[in-house]
């Protein structure tokens, strides 16, 4: 084939640049405007396989996993923290591994029942911060070392993310009940390629501050991950679950995670009055004389509010209250 344009050739090339002699934008014709239809341009690099709508059900979801982390490290590190949402976007896996640091923390997580994993991302800008609290230091702002993470701080990240997955399981809990769990800790995040280069990704960025040390945080879902349940992620339907029509389930999220909660409990024998001169003199042996029968009940209060009515007794060879009955909110000892 003859690879030299004759006159012809090279005038209608010439005709069909607009005047001035610029090329026209890549994918359009210089004609297309003359024609009825609308054209859209198309990437074909970054294909938009999330839609709108359950992109902004993803924002909805971890503004509140934002909120929610940020109350969780003040209260570990115990100063304030700030976690804000900063953008939700969805690209190539490719161009997520490029905007990483080298080293960095770089977490794989599970994320049953889905197959495949996900990343959480930490920027050595505010680990190492994180990790001096810790470990009893400041929260003045300090460049990060170069350097991996050592074995010892590896533990102390590992805390961290523990958190930040419990975090997660709530906020997912909206959509579906997604057990995560830390697989693996890498410093390089060009040695772990969890999908092909030109997966599309949802990334997810946070911005974290700590005192004068701020740095971001990236957790990033391969759509090949969250394909099977998207569908879930429709604005409607994240109404739908806030309006209670899961209420059964939601209330059993609740309920699994307060089963375990440490509460306060006293049983009190009875009360009196007595001067402080008596109190002085009060030794062993003495007798505190109350107005209350031996035989009735005794009052249990759960964290300083009255519960059940029960009698002593001895269970196992230890002293023990037998509940008998409950008790009224405003019921006396």
């Amino acid at each position: 084939m003859d690879s030299v344009l004759n006159q012809s050739e090279v005038d209608a090339l010439l005709a069909a640049y607009p005047e001035g002699g610029a090329a026209p934008a890549p994918g359009t014709s210089p004609h297309l405007e003359e024609g009825p239809a609308a054209v859209t341009l198309y990437d074909w690099k970054r294909p938009e396989r999330v839609s709108k709508d359950q992109m902004r059900s993803l924002e909805n979801l971890h503004e509140v996993f934002a909120r929610n982390m940020g109350a969780s490290l003040s209260a570990d590190l115990r100063t304030i923290v700030d976690v804000k949402l900063a953008s939700v976007e969805q690209l190539t896996y490719s161009e997520f591994i490029m905007s990483l640091p080298n080293p960095t923390c770089f977490n794989l997580l599970s994320a049953k029942p889905l197959e495949g994993e996900v990343v959480l991302e930490i920027n050595p800008s505010i680990i190492f911060s994180i990790i001096d609290r810790l470990l009893g230091g400041g929260k003045d702002a300090a460049a990060p070392p170069d350097r991996p993470l050592t074995e010892i701080e590896l533990g102390i990240v590992r805390r961290i993310i523990t958190k930040a997955l419990e975090q997660l399981r709530v906020v997912w809990a909206r959509i579906k009940q997604i057990q995560f769990s830390l697989v693996e800790t890498e410093s390089n995040p060009q040695l772990r390629q969890i999908v092909p280069p030109n997966e599309v990704v949802v990334l997810i960025s946070f911005e974290i501050t700590m005192g004068e040390a701020s740095g971001s945080m990236n957790l990033c879902i391969p759509f090949m991950v969250v394909e099977p349940i998207m569908q879930a992620f429709a604005i409607q339907n994240l109404f739908t679950v806030s309006r209670g029509h899961h209420s059964a389930s939601h209330g059993e999220s609740i309920r699994d995670a307060l089963v375990d909660s440490q509460l306060d409990c006293v049983a009190y024998l009875a009360e009196t009055t007595i001067t402080t001169r008596e109190l002085l003199a009060l030794k062993e042996g003495d007798v505190i004389q109350t107005l209350k029968p031996a035989d009735s009940t005794l009052m249990m209060s759960v964290r300083g509010r009255p519960k059940f009515r029960g009698l002593p007794v001895l269970y196992r060879g230890k002293r023990a209250l037998k509940v008998t009955s409950p008790a009224g909110p405003h019921e006396h000892i």
